[in-house]
């Protein structure tokens, strides 16, 4: 299991082809968002707060292959949204395939065994099926009984059919680190190639504000969940690199890279990045990449990105991490991520922090520095 080799080595020669060609911007993973309309109403969503005319609007298959050709990225995840909602999803699948793009495709898996057949198993094509953890878990994540069943369901049939399938998994706060540990275990037991894993970004139009994780409690959720999965017999396999998971756990200290994950949506290029719809949209890839003012975001920089640890921002920063320094990548993926001793120093705040929010920060430090992790 695990991205397989085709897939590893056609990245590695896109990265390499970038660096050679002295490229210091580039994408690695293209999001593509088709639609917004959704059969769920997730409360830690901010992707369905749309007035209904905007939720009914489709991207055509036209569009969004040419939005593709102009970005260039190896990878192309198409999320939503629902995606299998729309109509010409097949037809769009085809046409990334036939361009030999990585495709994942991001459900929900409602409404996946009844479109499975629309589509064809390809090593060029992933089914990206949404679990937040066990069915109790999950199916209050989602905020409706029964989608825990049917995602799993469809996710043994798509396995049979001869699919390759991933899990895309959130982790908001209060996450019990032995359940989601479990819930990691019976991920395994499905077959999957691997799992995605984030902490919950703060939407600022997601139904729940309450829902989410700060920067220190997401090292420490994951310091213990890795703990935990080192001590169990049967190994997690991540869709991730392996300094991406040290970085989750605190030992990295990185920067966003938000240009590596660029979306496209029905309303244009979107500035600077997927979790962030308020801040505008470019009509081109070239003029979202030449007129984003990339300085202006991220840890640090930005209020808006002060929690953010999503793999949509910092995977890229990792991989660049992992190019720059082999050896360094190679021993964390033989030790795995570290789970005590102190962290990595947070990266400088330039901008005025209220009084409430420093004295957050400095009765979080002992954590910070692994002494209660």
């Amino acid at each position: 299991m695990g991205i397989p080799l085709i897939q590893q080595i056609t990245i590695a020669r896109y990265i390499l082809g970038k660096k050679l060609a002295g490229q210091k911007r580039y994408p690695l993973a293209m999001m593509l968002e088709p639609l917004f309309q959704c059969n769920l109403s997730c409360a830690g969503c901010g992707k369905i707060d749309h007035p209904k005319e905007v939720l009914r609007q489709r991207m055509s298959v036209d569009d969004a292959l040419r939005a593709v050709d102009e970005c260039g990225a190896p990878v192309v995840s198409i999320p939503g949204g629902e995606p299998l909602i729309h109509k010409d999803m097949p037809g769009l699948v085809r046409g990334l395939i036939a361009r030999k793009k990585f495709v994942y495709l991001c459900t929900n898996a409602i409404l996946l065994t009844r479109h499975i057949d629309e589509y064809q198993p390809s090593p060029y094509f992933t089914w990206s099926v949404h679990l937040d953890g066990l069915k109790e878990r999950h199916d209050a994540s989602v905020c409706m009984d029964g989608v825990f069943d049917k995602a799993v369901a469809a996710i043994r049939l798509a396995r049979s059919r001869g699919y390759r399938v991933t899990i895309n998994c959130t982790l908001f706060n209060r996450e019990p680190p032995e359940e989601v540990a479990d819930f990691f275990d019976y991920a395994m037991t499905l077959g999957i190639e691997g799992i995605t894993v984030s902490p919950g970004y703060s939407y600022e139009h997601a139904p729940r504000q309450d829902v989410f994780l700060g920067r220190t409690e997401s090292k420490n959720l994951f310091r213990k969940i890795f703990r935990q999965g080192k001590a169990r017999r049967s190994p997690w396999v991540f869709n991730h690199s392996s300094m991406f998971l040290d970085f989750l756990a605190g030992n990295q200290a990185y920067q966003c890279t938000p240009w590596s994950n660029p979306t496209y949506s029905i309303f244009g290029w979107q500035k600077p990045c997927y979790l962030l719809p308020d801040e505008g949209y470019a009509p081109t890839y070239r003029a979202l990449m030449d007129e984003t003012p990339w300085d202006s975001y991220g840890v640090g920089i930005n209020p808006k990105c002060a929690n953010c640890m999503a793999h949509c921002g910092f995977e890229g920063s990792a991989v660049e991490d992992t190019v720059a320094h082999p050896l360094k990548a190679l021993w964390v993926a033989l030790r795995g991520p570290k789970t005590d001793g102190p962290m990595a120093p947070d990266l400088p705040v330039h901008y005025p922090v209220p009084a409430l929010q420093e004295a957050v920060t400095v009765s979080a430090e002992p954590a910070r520095n692994g002494e209660n992790a």
